[in-house]
């Protein structure tokens, strides 16, 4: 990983702590991050091809079974699947991608610089906001097409990004914490695989929660992502989103409210590391 034009930075106007340099640098650090998802071939292909991909063969495959367990047109809930397993997978790849420049010196190198100290781990969230809006935007384009239609108009459409966003920022949250706080050489990459498959595939927009066995089912309806993909069908083809959508708040503000401090101190240690 590179640091070319890292080192030369410009004549500072504000203090290294305000608010302004804090704003600053992360919006030159966010575009770096963008840049480097956008120039890596094999990140870009996971992070735009392979949701397409997915959101296709889930249509073909469970369309009809979905379809005909809920009476309703499978894509209300594979689209919204789709863009939150997109959510997931692309902030493991950026925490691998965190945790391996951690190892390289990067962040050690980014800390000496005279550049607010906030603003990398900022920006990092910032490029997952940028991915995940883009991302859902496209799925919801290709969801069109294929039957995913949102009959609540322009607030609904606003709503579904405001969710899918919720549920992407606390998971980044969560893969950056682990990211940082993981030493190089630990099975970070397993780790972080084996969760979101199983919160991919133990979700109401994988099967109905009533598919599930009955012991499992509690579990099912009550992880982050079954409310989260309710209030998007609820949205997209109407219904209520009161419940659920107390339920993505909570969700949300916990496993931030959790995560937070670990991913700052961890950042600061691993920075900092000799």
């Amino acid at each position: 990983m590179t640091t070319a034009g890292l080192d030369t930075a410009p004549t500072r106007k504000h203090a290294e702590g305000s608010v302004r340099a804090w704003f600053t640098d992360s919006v030159v650090l966010t575009s770096r991050q963008v840049s480097v998802m956008v120039r890596d071939r094999a990140t870009f292909v996971q992070l735009i091809v392979v949701p397409l991909a997915t959101l296709l063969m889930f249509k073909v495959v469970l369309g009809d079974a979905i379809g005909g367990a809920t009476g309703q047109d499978s894509t209300y809930s594979t689209v919204p699947l789709v863009i939150l397993v997109s959510a997931m997978f692309g902030s493991v790849a950026a925490g691998i991608r965190l945790n391996r420049e951690r190892g390289t010196g990067l962040l050690a190198r980014l800390y000496v610089l005279p550049i607010n100290r906030g603003a990398d781990l900022t920006s990092r969230l910032a490029s997952e906001v940028v991915r995940i809006v883009l991302v859902t935007a496209l799925l919801i384009a290709v969801g069109s097409t294929i039957g995913f239609e949102i009959t609540g108009g322009f607030w609904s459409v606003v709503g579904i990004f405001g969710v899918a966003l919720m549920f992407g920022v606390a998971y980044a949250m969560l893969v950056l914490a682990l990211a940082v706080s993981a030493e190089p050489s630990a099975p970070l990459v397993p780790l972080l695989s084996l969760v979101s498959s199983v919160l991919m595939f133990f979700n109401s927009g994988f099967s109905p929660v009533d598919a599930y066995p009955e012991w499992l089912q509690p579990i099912v309806e009550n992880q982050p992502m079954t409310p989260t993909i309710e209030v998007m069908r609820s949205l997209a083809a109407g219904g209520p989103i009161a419940h659920n959508m107390i339920e993505v708040t909570i969700w949300t503000i916990l496993i931030i409210g959790v995560c937070i401090y670990p991913a700052l101190r961890g950042y600061r240690k691993a920075a900092t590391a000799r």
